[in-house]
């Protein structure tokens, strides 16, 4: 059995802290690996290693740079199968599922090798006599990336490519549920020329975190979890002076109008709600009916498809859902089900009865159905995470549109309708980071950047895009004067003449 330790300097190194971590196949529930978790000499190891090659790599010519992104960008495609399929194997994904957000990572990449146009800086020439006023964005140092089990390749990728173009050096810290990618991910890296030292992980748990948190030589932490994590996170991080990106939960509800297309609705919510067996921030949890009439119809349409989820172990084709991630997690899901019901609302489909033949002992749900949820309701108030749909029932858009703006998550959030301005209205308005119109899951491409409001988001800057690439970079601006006149002392405040 091959055990993950960590990996530093462009090696791998065994585990010497003698604590490790059970990996599980979600799908059989046997334990397959183990990681081992690091102790304090092993993360400052890693931070060394990355603070002695950001000396060499931050001067690298960012055309350089770029075409070692180029590269292994190009490694990335080239292996995208063998990471999904890890990303199956360690976190249950259907592998379709898994190979698409292998891509979305990949895409990032692709964004990242464009350093030379999007590092530039600006210029102003001749702003005073022989004065020229110019900027530049340089790299922070050595930064660090925390990232989730639901997405072992793809979030990873958004905090490292962004980083690594703009001359950082990063320490990987993956969920040690799912770790497999990270460490492939590493090997890529160098494979397509990049140095040792610029791409480290470690294997660990809250201890390696908080000595990431608490290390002065870390400059940045971008981070992506649950909303308590994300919001201690950010908390410790911006307490040691470092900059911080924490990602939190969400609760991301869909807004039914009577006009919209129920069949293109049931679509979008087929693939939102159960997709990744909901285990994604941008899950759609909630269907925000405007009128009964439009939730009757829609459970009508919704009942026989949920019911019917092709489900099944991950590495086979042709599924549409999973496992869950762990037995724990999956009995967490549970939890919450059977909550909704002790609080009034109406079971329409309950996951809990479904059992996996011939895998039962993976961690398996069927998808859930759960009607009349009203706004006081613990299990409408917190991220459950799992394969179910709430469906919530008002009169109103207006009611609608408060509902999901009053939400104390704010991360994601769609409308289904044929009405312009309804549409128009809802983007503009609803207190979200994240909209779709017509569009279920509104993850924006890697050329826009991904982030919520509220308690689904603590920090100045979202991921990738440019907002990424000036979360790690800092700006210098310079004054400069080249004058074949002499100037002479000036004790007054400068101004420019």
């Amino acid at each position: 059995m091959k055990t993950y330790g960590h990996y530093i300097n462009g090696a791998h190194v065994s585990g010497e802290s003698g604590r490790f971590g059970n990996i599980f196949n979600p799908s059989s529930g046997e334990k397959y690996t183990e990681i081992a978790f690091a102790n304090k000499e092993e993360v400052e190891n890693a931070i060394a290693a990355a603070r002695v090659a950001f000396t060499t790599w931050s001067a690298t010519s960012i055309l350089k740079r770029s075409r070692i992104m180029a590269r292994f960008t190009q490694k990335l495609y080239d292996h995208q199968q063998e990471l999904a399929e890890l990303v199956s194997k360690e976190h249950g994904k259907v592998i379709e599922d898994a190979m698409g957000s292998v891509l979305r990572g990949i895409e990032v990449a692709e964004f990242a090798s464009g350093a030379p146009h999007l590092q530039k800086g600006e210029f102003s020439d001749n702003v005073a006599s022989g004065v020229d006023i110019y900027s530049m964005r340089k790299p922070l140092g050595v930064v660090a990336g925390i990232t989730p089990f639901n997405f072992p390749a793809m979030i990873p990728l958004w905090m490292s490519c962004m980083a690594m173009v703009t001359g950082n050096t990063i320490i990987l810290k993956p969920s040690e549920k799912t770790p497999g990618c990270v460490y492939r991910l590493a090997e890529l890296f160098i494979e397509a020329g990049g140095p040792p030292g610029v791409f480290n992980v470690i294997g660990g748990d809250k201890y390696a975190v908080d000595a990431l948190l608490c290390d002065d030589r870390i400059k940045a932490v971008s981070f992506v979890g649950s909303t308590a994590i994300a919001k201690s996170v950010y908390d410790k991080a911006t307490a040691n002076g470092k900059r911080c990106q924490a990602m939190g939960g969400a609760k991301n509800h869909m807004v039914v109008m009577p006009d919209a297309d129920l069949n293109a609705v049931a679509d979008g919510i087929m693939g939102a709600a159960y997709g990744s067996a909901g285990e994604r921030c941008m899950a759609i949890s909630v269907a925000v009916c405007v009128g009964d009439e439009t939730a009757d119809k829609l459970i009508d349409i919704l009942k026989p498809r949920v019911s019917g989820l092709k489900i099944g172990p991950s590495l086979e084709s042709g599924l549409e859902m999973g496992p869950l991630v762990t037995k724990e997690h999956r009995q967490k899901v549970m939890d919450y089900i059977q909550m909704a019901k002790d609080e009034g609302a109406e079971l329409i489909l309950d996951g809990r009865d479904f059992v996996m033949k011939g895998h039962e002992q993976g961690y398996f749900l069927g998808g859930t159905i759960i009607d009349n949820v009203t706004k006081d309701m613990k299990s409408y108030q917190d991220e459950i995470f799992g394969p179910t749909l709430q469906i919530m029932r008002v009169g109103t858009f207006e009611e609608a549109m408060a509902l999901t703006s009053e939400h104390p998550y704010g991360n994601g959030a769609s409308i289904f309708t044929q009405n312009g301005a309804a549409a128009r209205t809802f983007a503009d308005t609803v207190e979200i980071g994240m909209v779709g119109i017509n569009v279920p899951i509104p993850v924006p491409l890697a050329f826009y950047s991904f982030g919520g409001w509220k308690n689904s988001s603590f920090g100045d800057h979202n991921q990738y895009g440019m907002e990424g690439l000036r979360f790690y970079t800092k700006v210098k601006t310079i004054t400069s004067r080249w004058s074949k006149d002499a100037i002479g002392a000036d004790f007054s405040m400068p101004v420019l003449k």
